[in-house]
């Protein structure tokens, strides 16, 4: 059974950082997958914002790019994300995702960033 269990985040300053893993289990050939991170505003749909493709292609959304750092360590099966100079508007819960023959999602980790 395929597990993904987000650990990280709270809540912090504008101009903060928080940092989120993301660990897989119970997925075979994790080099073979392609992984991302989505968010959800409060009201809003679910958005994806960064992205690490099988062939390695690392893509961000221009509202957290140069700000946002997404990686992968593939032997582990763990997913990071790096978010530096939070602001208000990154208030949103995050969800790890991974495509390995089916679509897989982490439980949901709420960010906020306020004063």
């Amino acid at each position: 059974q395929v597990q993904l269990v987000e650990i990280g985040g709270g809540e912090v300053r504008p101009g903060g950082s928080l940092r989120l893993s993301c660990e897989a289990s119970g997925i075979s050939d994790f080099n073979r997958c392609t992984t991302a991170w989505y968010r959800r505003a409060p009201g809003r749909q679910r958005e994806l914002f960064a992205r690490i493709t099988l062939e390695g292609y690392l893509d961000y959304d221009a509202n957290v790019r140069g700000r946002f750092t997404m990686a992968r360590d593939n032997p582990n099966k763990i997913v990071y994300l790096e978010m530096n100079d939070l602001e208000p508007e990154d208030t949103c819960v995050y969800y790890c995702y991974v495509q390995r023959i089916g679509d897989y999602w982490g439980q949901g980790t709420e960010d906020s960033v306020s004063s």
